[in-house]
């Protein structure tokens, strides 16, 4: 019954971080991995599945606000889409050990950038 609970709990505040622009689906993947012990590839399937309804809904509120610029849109979508064949490959070829660690870095990398950021614009 705790395990319902943390899921529930930690689903409610990802969603929210989400709608702040925060990145609640990286609270979603760490409680989901460390606290429920979902394997990592499943909590990242359900993370992506988490984000997919929130990142239409954002692509459709930027069109409608036209807040997209459609050219760089349609120079990176190439590259966006072959970076998701890679990664997809990636996710299905490597062992989720092996994804463990980099997965970690990047995890840290984004989470040390976003501080420095933060601490930057107070000056």
């Amino acid at each position: 019954m705790t395990d319902f609970w943390i899921a529930l709990l930690s689903g409610f505040g990802a969603g929210i971080l989400s709608a702040w622009g925060v990145g609640g689906g990286t609270l979603l993947l760490l409680v989901m991995t460390l606290f429920l012990h979902v394997e990592q590839p499943t909590a990242q399937a359900i993370n992506l599945l988490f984000f997919l309804p929130a990142a239409g809904a954002g692509l459709l509120m930027h069109q409608k606000n036209h807040l997209i610029d459609k050219e760089a849109f349609r120079r990176a979508l190439p590259f966006g889409l072959g970076a998701a064949a890679i990664g997809a490959w990636a996710a299905t070829a490597i062992s989720p050990d092996t994804l463990r660690i980099p997965f970690a870095l990047l995890l840290l990398g984004t989470g040390l950038s976003v501080l420095r950021q933060t601490f930057q614009q107070k000056k």
